[in-house]
C-alpha cells in the first residue's frame, strides 16, 4: 500500500510522518513564513513551499494571493512534486501557514497532501530528528499537473454575497483585538476593525495548549458556537494564511462547503468603498 493510500486525513501526528519519512512517494514541505521562514534546522529532506516567494503572486500588491496555475504547476514540478506522491505540510510556527499550502494543493487538484500536526515544535518534541540546514531542493523535477477547482479561493465579491446569505458565515481568523479594531494592522495603510457581519474566530483558538489541533468534536462545537447551523463557511485573516488553519478545523469538524478569501483584510481593509465596522 502507498504512502497516499494509507493518507488518514487532511492531518497527519509526528509518529505518522516518521514511520514514513524517506520513503519514495512521500515529499516534505516546509512552508513557514517570515519571522519563522529561514530557520536553520529542517525535517530531514523537507523542502520549502516558498510562501514570501515563489508560491504568492506578487503582481497583485497583496502578500499571499494564488500564483496562477501554470506558475504553480512550474514551482511544484521544481520542488520534485509528482501527481501520484503525498505530500506532508509542516511550518515552523506549529500551526500556522502550513495550513495555507495545503489548501493551495487542494484548489489545485491535489488531494493528496495533510498538514502536520503542531508542525517542527511538535516534530522536536517528540524527539524527532532534524537536520541543521536551511529547507532546500536540488534533485529532478516533478509532474505535477495543476487542475484548479472553482470556489476554493474567492475574491472580495463573493465575500460581498456572502455576507448577505443568510445561509452563509463568514469567519474572521485574526485576533479579538484586531477585529474589533483595538489593535493596529501589522501592515501599514490598512483600517482597523472587520467586515459588517463577520464573525471573529481566532485561529488560535482551534489549537489546544500543546499547539496541536483540537479534536474534532471540540472543533465542531467551536464552529458551531459561531456559526449556528450554517454549512457554507467563508474564511477570511489578515493576508488568507491562517484562514487556512480555519478551512483545517472546519474541514476536520465536518463542514464541507468552505471557501477562503484570497485577499482577505489585506485587500478588504485597504482605503476603498468596502464597509468596515469597529468593535466586538
Amino acid at each position: 500500500m502507498t504512502v497516499s493510500e494509507n493518507l488518514p486525513g487532511p492531518l497527519v501526528g509526528a509518529s505518522w510522518a516518521a514511520a514514513r519519512l524517506g520513503g519514495p512517494d512521500l515529499v516534505v514541505l516546509d512552508a513557514s513564513v517570515a519571522p519563522h521562514r529561514g530557520a536553520d534546522r529542517r525535517i530531514p529532506g523537507a523542502r520549502p513551499f516558498d510562501l514570501d516567494g515563489a508560491l504568492s503572486d506578487h503582481t497583485t500588491g497583496l502578500p499571499h494571493t494564488m500564483p496562477a496555475p501554470a506558475d504553480f504547476e512550474r514551482a511544484m514540478r521544481d520542488l520534485g512534486l509528482d501527481d501520484r506522491a503525498t505530500a506532508v505540510v509542516y511550518d515552523a510556527a506549529g500551526l500556522h501557514s502550513s495550513a495555507r499550502a495545503w489548501w493551495m494543493l487542494r484548489a489545485m487538484g491535489f488531494d493528496r497532501a495533510a498538514v502536520l500536526d503542531g508542525g517542527l515544535p511538535a516534530w522536536e518534541a517528540a524527539g524527532l530528528p532534524v537536520e541543521h540546514t536551511r529547507p532546500r531542493y536540488e534533485g529532478p523535477r516533478g509532474t505535477f499537473t495543476a487542475r484548479p477547482r472553482a470556489g476554493l479561493l474567492v475574491d472580495a465579491a463573493a465575500v460581498t454575497d456572502a455576507l448577505a446569505d443568510p445561509a452563509a458565515a463568514v469567519l474572521d481568523a485574526r485576533t479579538r483585538e484586531r477585529f474589533a479594531g483595538t489593535a493596529p494592522e501589522p501592515r501599514p495603510g490598512l483600517r482597523g476593525g472587520h467586515m459588517p457581519g463577520a464573525l471573529n474566530l481566532p485561529f488560535g483558538d482551534l489549537k489546544g495548549p500543546d499547539g496541536l489541533m483540537r479534536p474534532a468534536a471540540e472543533l465542531r462545537r467551536t464552529f458551531a458556537e459561531s456559526v449556528g447551523d450554517r454549512e457554507r463557511l467563508y474564511l477570511s485573516c489578515g493576508s488568507g494564511v491562517t484562514a487556512c488553519v480555519l478551512a483545517l478545523g472546519a474541514e476536520l469538524a465536518g463542514y464541507r462547503d468552505l471557501a477562503v478569501y484570497d485577499g482577505s483584510w489585506s485587500e478588504w481593509g485597504l482605503p476603498s468603498n468596502r464597509p468596515v465596522t469597529t468593535g466586538g
